[in-house]
């Protein structure tokens, strides 16, 4: 069996790290999962724009990766397009969520003013107040990754290195915005790790959280999935479908 000896730090942090408190405010960003349904169908948004802002020297390495997973699990007929800008947040170096959500809508537009679905993926420099969390989640169109923690996760020699974890924290990340797990929904499958809430308790999911610590360092052994499973896809299908009944929507 794979073991995952410390911290899918690299597959986020804890409740409090991978989703950020989160408020519907009168801009109507919502919460993680908020516009699942937007992207699983394609009644109102035929298109898709996923929107990569990265300070300079932190450019994104897992933008095609992010665009096949949602492809195979969202209904966009007339296709994802990639968009990168390279942007100056002027933040100090260290993030709150208030600071991210700040800068993707200063930085960004409306998430829904077309019939074209936006998603914001930050890449900003420094580290989340709290330094243990790679990525976070803050409203129902917004990400962020943070690499210099990212390159502090990297495993003993190597491996898994810096890449693979930022492959797999951005999808993971992705995977919230997608409503992953149980953020919106419930599932018929027991897949959710009661002891991680919003999380996979499936090792070979990307949404997987496993913690174990020893003295000498952090690191996983073994491949680091950077793939939905069998369970989440199910989920995923189900919102789609309307089997299963979706909550906090902002648009369905």
């Amino acid at each position: 069996m794979r073991k995952y000896l410390l911290v899918i730090l690299l597959l986020t942090s804890s409740m409090s790290g991978c989703f950020s408190d989160v408020l519907n405010d009168d801009e109507k960003r919502g919460i993680p999962g908020g516009l699942a349904l937007a992207c699983l169908q394609d009644d109102k948004f035929e298109k898709m724009e996923i929107h990569f802002l990265y300070e300079n020297g932190y450019d994104p390495i897992a933008k095609e990766l992010v665009k096949t997973r949602i492809q195979d699990v969202c209904d966009k007929p007339g296709g994802i397009k990639i968009t990168s800008v390279e942007t100056d947040f002027s933040i100090d170096s260290v993030w709150s969520s208030d600071d991210v959500r700040d800068a993707r809508w200063k930085h960004g537009g409306n998430a829904m003013g077309s019939d074209t679905l936006h998603w914001y993926f930050l890449f900003p420099a420094g580290t989340y107040t709290d330094e243990s969390v790679l990525g976070v989640a803050v409203d129902a169109s917004t990400i962020a990754i943070f690499k210099d923690s990212v390159d502090e996760a990297e495993g003993f020699f190597g491996r898994p290195s810096s890449e693979e974890v930022e492959r797999a924290v951005t999808v993971h990340e992705a995977g919230h915005l997608l409503g992953l797990v149980n953020l919106v929904y419930q599932s018929p499958i027991p897949h959710e790790d009661p002891n991680h809430p919003g999380h996979s308790n499936n090792e070979d999911s990307v949404m997987y959280w496993a913690i174990e610590s020893n003295d000498v360092g952090n690191f996983i052994s073994g491949d680091l999935p950077d793939q939905f499973d069998n369970d989440d896809k199910s989920d995923l299908a189900g919102m789609a479908s309307g089997e299963l009944e979706c909550s906090d929507q902002l648009w369905s």
